[in-house]
């Protein structure tokens, strides 16, 4: 018996849309991650991207369980003396981008390299209810059914 290998042209990737609102930030980007990689599927092979496509809405209304919504803070320098700049979730989450704290936990889930970042290209994540790929005819996922505590 041989072991199956998946060809990149043989893989099938489908839309899906989930819902974000009120789902628990890390049960959602744990879940999203599975599937952008494609570890859901028989034929999974883990270097070829084999994943799904996944368009997240509502990401400005994802839930934040204890104090990470003022304690989880993000920090980067801009390359001056002195320039550390820091900001909670909570503020990104109430600022112009709420959709990159959704980006960024799914992101550090995922493997680093080329794969990862080819991988990465198929989550579209929105602030708000609409999207822009209702041409694609995504089916729904729902996330917080899987699990009680996915949703509070």
């Amino acid at each position: 018996m041989k072991t199956f290998s998946l060809k990149p042209a043989d893989a099938e990737k489908k839309w899906f849309v989930i819902d974000a609102e009120g789902v628990v930030l890390g049960r959602l980007a744990s879940q999203i991650a599975l599937r952008l990689r494609g570890k859901h599927k028989p034929e999974f092979t883990p270097h070829v991207d084999c994943g799904d496509n996944i368009i997240v809405i509502n990401a400005d209304k994802v839930k934040l369980t204890g104090k990470k919504r003022d304690q989880d803070i993000f920090f980067w320098h801009t390359g001056y003396p002195g320039g550390i700049k820091q900001r909670s979730k909570g503020q990104i989450l109430e600022g112009e981008h709420p959709e990159r704290v959704v980006m960024k936990a799914v992101e550090r889930m995922m493997p680093r390299g080329p794969l990862g970042r080819r991988q990465m290209t198929g989550l579209r994540v929105f602030a708000g209810t609409e999207h822009t790929h209702e041409a694609q005819k995504p089916e729904v996922l729902d996330i917080a059914a899987l699990n009680p505590k996915n949703k509070r």
